[in-house]
């Protein structure tokens, strides 16, 4: 992965929270890239049990309630809004095959993974949890 994009996800994601049950930072991830990225195969990247249940879902979908505004959003609320809009833009400017896995059912590993120009896997990893 180049710099520059790891830069670019570093400083999209910096001071950003993915909101659940605990609020959690993002931290950039990468791997050589072995094929086509698997749920098999990111358990095995990221040292989870093989038998961890993952769920897959698009950036759209994971994303949806950080990227939606509302009515009653104050003015903080909406510079995270457009912040949240902006790391997802970067994520889909610089990375094919984008997909997110959900690793594990109350306390979520989340990784926002896809491939880079230069072939390797990258992306955001990030914590939920949710009772």
């Amino acid at each position: 992965m180049t710099n520059s994009i790891a830069t670019q996800l570093k400083q999209a994601a910096e001071g950003l929270l993915f909101l659940s049950e605990t609020d959690a930072p993002f931290e950039v991830v990468r791997w050589q890239a072995q094929g086509e990225l698997t749920p098999a195969i990111l358990l095995q990247l990221t040292e989870h049990p093989p038998d961890a249940p993952v769920e897959l879902r698009t950036v759209d979908e994971f994303f949806a309630i950080a990227t939606a505004e509302e009515d009653w959003h104050d003015a903080e609320e909406r510079e995270t809004v457009q912040r949240f809009r902006q790391l997802v833009s970067i994520l889909k400017q610089n990375l094919s095959q984008l997909q997110v896995y959900r690793v594990g059912d109350r306390s979520i590993d989340a990784y926002i993974v896809g491939v880079t120009p230069g072939g390797e896997w990258a992306g955001l990893a990030t914590k939920l949890v949710e009772t």
